[in-house]
């Protein structure tokens, strides 16, 4: 269970390499959070990430899971429940892909598609019944301010970006009085290795920002979390702009 400030006991990480997940990690073991499940695909940087945690004082096990294998999603998490209640579940696992390339090679393209929206909608539903059924969580959900308003120079990135920001909107309002609470995260660009080489974004954030901005909307038990909060203004700003206006921006 949460302890009085509203920090999770014990947390399952989708996506156990995720730079933000793992930020979100550090920074949740440095308060109160005890036990770590890693999910994802089988690796030495996944195994490394485990290790750092227990250096950190958590118990730390691993879980095999692939977000463009589905149908393992039910098996693969219902091990991590079955050994116990889980207080927070981070839904952190994405792809950015490479926008020309893909524009050219509809499959890779299927492929940010497939992994960012439909095995989020997937595995969220299966740990949503799975919170449920305890009665009682968490399930905080990386979306991005991509997802806003589609943009010429990332619109597969942002389109599915935004099919997984109005699931877990949606997901939230069904889960409501259920004791389930369900927070949207919307970063900016942040400085990591998916953006690694790209050209900075103004308000740019990083993993360690977004995770103190997790922990507080946990808090708060907020429902929609902007990181940086000034990007919620800007991006009302940019999501009410008319097409042709929209259309001549650097973006």
């Amino acid at each position: 269970m949460k302890d009085a400030f509203g920090i999770p006991q014990s947390l399952l990480v989708l996506g156990g390499t995720s730079e933000i997940g793992l930020a979100t990690a550090r920074r949740l073991v440095a308060r109160r959070t005890r036990t770590v499940w890693l999910a994802g695909r089988p690796s030495a940087a996944l195994d490394a990430a485990a290790e750092q945690l227990r250096g950190l004082g958590a118990e730390v096990r691993t879980v095999a899971f692939d977000a463009l294998d589905p149908e393992s999603h039910e098996a693969a998490l219902g091990k991590v429940f079955a050994e116990g209640d889980v207080d927070l579940v981070l839904l952190a696992f994405g792809i950015l892909g490479d926008q020309a390339h893909d524009e050219r090679e509809p499959l890779n393209a299927v492929r940010v598609a497939q992994t960012n929206y439909t095995g989020a909608v997937s595995a969220g539903l299966v740990s949503a019944r799975a919170l449920q059924a305890q009665g009682h969580g968490s399930l905080v959900v990386l979306s991005s301010v991509a997802g806003e308003r589609a943009r010429r120079a990332n619109f597969i990135y942002g389109s599915s970006k935004a099919g997984l920001d109005a699931f877990a909107q949606g997901l939230g309002d069904a889960l409501h009085g259920t004791g389930v609470h369900v927070m949207v995260v919307r970063p900016g660009f942040v400085r990591s290795r998916m953006t690694a080489g790209m050209e900075e974004a103004p308000l740019a954030t990083t993993p360690e920002a977004v995770a103190t901005a997790i922990e507080l909307g946990l808090r708060r038990r907020s429902e929609t979390v902007w990181v940086p909060g000034a990007l919620r203004v800007v991006m009302s700003a940019v999501r009410h702009l008319p097409r042709t206006l929209f259309r001549r921006l650097p973006v």
